[in-house]
């Protein structure tokens, strides 16, 4: 055991750059994967990374305005609380768009549980009275920001309507804004609480945050039996306001699996080929070593030993500095770290990766270790053993006849060994195959945002008339209709409908009417212009287990609803479990029916906030406008972690690179004295070792570019038929950016060729000499 740690030891001393090389890549690589796993859980866990930060409470109680409240801040098992805050139920205004709002009496100091995270503007401040914060998803439905000022109703303590200013946009980890279903929340402070209070819609929130989360079923209970059933309006409970937000991520998690899996996989093949190829570099030291009595164990246990404690000080060098400067990368890379550690999950990521990176090293160690327990003890003539492949005739003459015998040379080099050649290929291959998904990743996401048409949401905007207001339904569509960006109006109305055997409830939609029609997404089939006819969402055909040309039979309001599915729609709302059909063909069961919202579909380049606000001010009394919710808007975040993971890729690729070219270098110097016999120069054997990096690049770049866009089509058409979306919302990219991305591949291959390449033509010929035995 002695004498092989002495050995590892003066061999890694020996090779000081390929050691520090190898660790210094390996820690680059275990950061980049630290920094994505940190970045992927900041994106993918939105409501968890807020809840977190602002300390959110697990509970909420609403509860009569008189009701003792306070008392539960006292309760067993209350770590801490937000209020009670005076809460009143109102609504607000902004360039005629209204909205539903529960206004809360907040302090000058922002609250330690609960506590509003400030995305925009500032807090409430006592030199502004006037001053009204706004939860996101409320400034996003009333289409207003910091400085803009919204229009309230008015309460018992003024006379008349009374105008706040916005001061401030903030998130928080309660539920969000719905219309018609769930009021948004906002602060102000007392006094101008006070004026716009509502009379008869007062009452109080509490928010409790709980020393054991599992105990919240029985904390609650014993809450409302020390303020009594009959004081408690309203329970919201933590996994409401999670389900509610994460609605929108569940895609972001699979993108970000597959990613992660990916880099994982791509990671390991890049350290088995390092390791490989340092093994075979180091044939003539382990002849020698066996020369002088180390048995085949020894051998093993040498490398073991060399390429654990690498691994080791590798992965400890990469997560400490990952840890220790990671917070202070700028933008979000840097916000991540800073809170990732108190997301849940973290400890997990933080082992694994580590641990993971260390066994895949142990395993790829151990075969490329074997395989040298097993080398001879006479070291046999390399000179003698053929270096290259045999050239197929159509190659030859292609080459010879096309290019110059560097070219030639190159691609013989390129290609040694049909099995070392496509295991260099295969490396170099993962991690552009995941680039490339990565593009189409990221060139769906952004036809999801400039496009919404194409995966079924043709209409920007969704308008009724307020409670109220002045217009009845058609007058509002022939006032929306007048505009001059408004290119169609849609009236629609939306029922639940039971599923045959009344065991689930769908939605049953009714758009357009037969004459102007709706205008439907339809991936497959036909559009529903006939008598009957309809067309459903992905969801709802799995849930049914029917295809296109089947007739339906579902129950509406205790009576039967029978439709044709002509065509499958992309749906991407309620998970696909939607049916819809004209508004006629619902009138046909209900006669009474009358259409509830419009859809309006605006001119290319209308843009949605100007038009609803200039809508609004022209509807007397109010309108109700809000923009129909685009997939593409919880996906933002992943355009982040897929950059950071693209650029994790970049790095293993590289790192596949610089190993596949040590490989060329070594395997050159053999063939110095041969290349030089037959009259190269210097400039043109560097050449042959560029073009022999160019060709192996080039052909990775094919396969990889090639399989991404393959595997790229079916993997986001698999997940928007597992979301209910249905198939065919993929988008590839364009065959200019594959072409760059392969471009650049190649030119990083021969531009990393280059100095090694240099290099190697000034080296003596004695020392080529020896380096052929």
């Amino acid at each position: 055991m002695r004498a092989t740690l002495r050995w590892a030891h003066a061999d890694l001393r020996a090779h000081r750059g390929q050691t520090l090389f190898t660790v210094l890549t390996t820690a680059g690589i275990i950061a980049s994967l630290v920094l994505a796993a940190a970045l992927f859980s900041y994106a993918t866990n939105p409501w968890e990374r807020v809840f977190t930060q602002t300390r959110g409470a697990h509970v909420w109680l609403h509860t009569t305005a008189d009701a003792p409240a306070g008392e539960l801040v006292f309760l067993d098992g209350v770590r801490d609380a937000a209020g009670s805050y005076p809460t009143t139920r109102t609504s607000a205004e902004a360039r005629g768009v209204r909205a539903g709002v529960e206004l809360r009496s907040a302090d000058a100091t922002e609250p330690r549980v609960a506590r509003p995270q400030i995305t925009a503007g500032d807090w409430l401040d006592p030199g502004d009275p006037d001053g009204i914060v706004l939860e996101r998803s409320l400034a996003e439905a009333l289409w207003v920001e910091p400085g803009d000022a919204l229009t309230f109703p008015g309460g018992q303590a003024a006379d008349g309507p009374q105008t706040l200013e916005v001061v401030g946009v903030a998130e928080t980890a309660e539920l969000h804004y719905r219309p018609g279903e769930q009021p948004g929340i906002a602060w102000a402070l007392p006094d101008a609480f006070a004026r716009t209070a509502v009379e008869g819609r007062g009452g109080q929130a509490v928010g409790l945050r709980l020393k054991q989360p599992e105990d919240l079923d029985f904390l609650v209970q014993r809450a409302v039996t020390v303020l009594g059933a009959d004081q408690v309006t309203q329970v919201t409970k933590w996994q409401e306001a999670r389900a509610d937000a994460e609605d929108g991520y569940r895609l972001l998690g699979l993108v970000f699996g597959i990613f992660g899996f990916g880099a994982l996989l791509a990671g390991a093949l890049v350290a088995s080929g390092a390791i490989s190829t340092r093994i075979r570099g180091q044939l003539r030291d382990i002849s020698v070593l066996k020369a002088i009595g180390f048995t085949p164990g020894q051998v093993v246990r040498v490398f073991l030993a060399q390429h654990l404690g690498m691994a080791l000080l590798a992965v400890a060098v990469g997560t400490g500095l990952t840890l220790a400067l990671g917070p202070h990368i700028p933008g979000r890379i840097g916000e991540a770290m800073s809170v990732w550690h108190q997301l849940p999950g973290h400890l997990l990521l933080l082992a694994g990766i580590p641990a993971g990176a260390v066994l895949v090293i142990v395993v790829a160690t151990t075969l490329a270790a074997w395989r040298a327990g097993r080398v001879p003890p006479v070291p046999a003539s390399r000179a003698a053993l053929p270096s290259a492949g045999p050239v197929t005739p159509l190659t030859r003459r292609f080459l010879g006849m096309s290019f110059s015998s560097t070219v030639l040379l190159g691609w013989r080099g390129a290609f040694p060994r049909r099995a070392r050649a496509v295991t260099a290929v295969a490396r170099l291959t993962v991690p552009l195959t995941l680039i490339t998904i990565a593009l189409s990743v990221w060139t769906t996401i952004d036809r999801f945002q400039e496009a919404p048409g194409s995966i079924g949401l043709p209409a920007a905007l969704t308008a009724r008339s307020a409670q109220g207001g002045e217009l009845g339904p058609q007058e509002t569509r022939r006032l929306l209709a007048e505009h001059r960006e408004v290119e169609a109006v849609h009236p629609g109305a939306e029922v639940a409908a039971l599923v045959p055997g009344q065991t689930g409830t769908i939605t049953l939609r009714g758009l357009g009417t037969q004459e102007d029609p709706y205008p439907f997404t339809l991936a497959e089939g036909e559009y529903p212009d006939g008598p009957d006819e309809a067309v459903a969402g992905q969801g709802l055909m799995d849930l049914l287990q029917v295809e296109i040309g089947d007739w339906v039979r579902m129950t509406v309001e205790g009576r039967p609803q029978i439709l044709h599915l002509v065509g499958r729609s992309l749906e991407p709302e309620d998970g696909g479990k939607v049916v819809s059909t004209s508004l006629d063909t619902l009138r046909e069961r209900d006669a009474e029916l009358r259409p509830e919202f419009s859809l309006l579909l605006l001119e290319p380049g209308a843009d949605p906030r100007a038009v609803s606000s200039q809508l609004a001010e022209n509807a007397p009394g109010g309108l109700e406008i809000w923009e129909v919710p685009n997939p593409a808007d919880g996906l933002a975040p992943a355009l982040w972690g897929i950059a950071g993971l693209v650029t994790v890729l970049a790095l293993i690729g590289l790192t596949e690179l610089l190993t596949s070219i040590g490989s060329f270098v070594r395997d050159r110097s053999r063939d110095l004295l041969a290349l030089r016999a037959i009259g190269l120069t210097p400039r043109q054997i560097s050449g042959v070792i560029v073009a022999s990096a160019g060709f192996i690049s080039l052909a990775a770049a094919l396969i990889g570019t090639t399989l991404g866009v393959l595997l790229s089509g079916w993997l986001i058409d698999l997940q928007g038929a597992m979301s209910g979306i249905g198939s065919g919302i993929a988008a590839l990219p364009s065959f200019w950016t594959l072409l760059a991305l392969a471009a650049a591949a190649v030119c990083g291959a021969v531009a990393a060729a280059a100095l090694p390449a240099a290099r190697i033509t000034r080296r003596r010929l004695a020392d080529s000499l020896s380096a052929t035995l």
